[in-house]
């Protein structure tokens, strides 16, 4: 399958690790955070001392691996922003195709706008599925933390390896 393809499935357990360590980090710290994942580690934006980080990804790494898979579903990522655009706007397109003319657009714009609220709101269920099982994969295998460097104030890189 293709989610299973090595560089897909690296990429996915890796979001799935940063999404549970940015939970964990959440409980004890404010201020905004986010990540990146690639098939090599993660990137974690924010104000978080690499100890904090580093302790934080250990707590979520033996979380994930002991089942607590809601850990990966993380209501800030990128995949619940492209499914609430992605299907609105095509929701909203609906009523829409075929119009020539803008006066005729027009007229259907409020048509337009109850779909593109109905395919945002399907798009809340949406969102965190496409994550549970496209772009996250929490059984991580054995997938494990090789390094949490820091790059600079605001920006560590978590690199990892698949043993095996």
């Amino acid at each position: 399958m293709l989610l299973d393809l090595p560089l897909i499935l690296e990429t996915r357990r890796n979001h799935a690790l940063e999404h549970a360590a940015l939970h964990v980090l959440a409980r004890s710290r404010p201020g905004p955070l986010a990540g990146h994942s690639n098939p090599t580690g993660f990137f974690i934006l924010g104000d978080v001392t690499t100890d904090d980080l580093r302790a934080a990804i250990d707590e979520a790494w033996t979380r994930l691996n002991a089942g607590d898979y809601d850990l990966a579903i993380h209501p800030g990522c990128g995949t619940n922003l492209a499914a609430n655009v992605g299907l609105a706007s095509t929701f909203a397109w609906i009523p829409l195709r075929g119009r020539k003319s803008t006066l005729g657009r027009l007229a259907l714009l409020p048509l337009a706008l109850l779909f593109a609220a109905l395919g945002f709101a399907l798009a809340r269920q949406l969102g965190p599925s496409l994550q549970r099982h496209v772009t996250t994969e929490a059984r991580l295998g054995n997938l494990q933390v090789a390094e949490v460097r820091f790059i600079r104030n605001g920006l560590h890189r978590v690199i990892t390896k698949s043993e095996g």
